[in-house]
């Protein structure tokens, strides 16, 4: 997807794409792709955007290969997601179907512009059960779009789950200061598609300790490890709660991947 369509796919994208390009700082050479992908407040768009531009003539190293099909397979899971929801008569009360339907674009072009950087390397789309029920339809989920509350508590989970991989990720791209520096530069407006959906669900923006809040027991593995306190910058653990809500911690691939399985048919990849 060019930089042209993706101003067709998002009005708002020409105006967030000056201001963007403003917040890069003077004298930052950036591309028309990379910028769009910074545009668009994407982790996935922004690293196949500067991969591409710094690695054009020698091809992807294989561990950028590998952090973004990682990416894809997390992109298509709530691209295939976000598509189904908005499709499923009456699921998404109508005050709220624009937000939805924003954060459905962006991950729309989050797939194509992956799936366009990688080309042949691409992995291809699994099938997804958002049951959560390995294949069967009939997991914990299984209502999820029939019942707008089942299906936004899938949302948060995806999207606080897809915060903690991205930033899991960022260990493996320090050698490509590029690619680090842009994935940095936007982590933060990706965690806003988390905060948005737990806004819309009456949560708190952001994680408390390692609560899972009102969601069902089988999502707990998404937020373990969040209430950590001890940060090097510190060099002792803090008291109190409110320590926990001012750092997201990583979670490792294979963290993510187990996470996911439940809603991929035949397993995560």
């Amino acid at each position: 997807m060019t930089p042209k369509r993706l101003l067709e796919a998002d009005p708002e994208l020409e105006q967030q794409l000056l201001t963007r390009r403003e917040a890069i700082g003077r004298g930052a050479r950036t591309s028309s792709s990379v910028a769009a992908g910074l545009a668009m407040g994407s982790v996935p768009v922004a690293l196949a955007a500067v991969a591409k531009d710094a690695f054009a003539q020698g091809g992807l190293p294989g561990v950028i290969v590998d952090v973004l099909n990682f990416a894809l397979t997390l992109e298509y899971l709530e691209a295939e997601f976000y598509n189904r929801g908005l499709a499923a008569p009456g699921l998404i009360r109508q005050e709220w179907r624009a937000q939805v339907d924003q954060i459905r674009k962006h991950e729309d072009a989050h797939v194509a512009f992956l799936r366009r950087t990688l080309g042949s390397r691409a992995v291809n789309k699994p099938t997804f059960d958002y049951t959560a029920g390995d294949g069967s339809g009939n997991g914990p989920f299984r209502d999820v779009f029939t019942n707008e509350r089942t299906f936004f508590a899938v949302a948060q989970a995806f999207e606080d789950t897809g915060v903690r991989a991205y930033k899991g990720q960022a260990a493996y791209l320090m050698d490509n200061r590029d690619i680090l520096v842009a994935a940095l530069q936007i982590h933060s407006v990706e965690a806003r598609h988390a905060a948005q959906i737990r806004r819309l669900r009456n949560q708190k923006a952001w994680i408390v300790g390692d609560s899972r809040g009102d969601l069902p027991p089988n999502t707990q593995a998404i937020y373990d490890g969040d209430d950590n306190r001890f940060h090097f910058i510190l060099a002792q653990p803090a008291s109190g709660i409110s320590m926990t809500h001012s750092f997201d911690e990583p979670l490792t691939k294979g963290q993510i991947l187990r996470i996911v399985a439940p809603f991929i048919v035949g397993g995560a990849p």
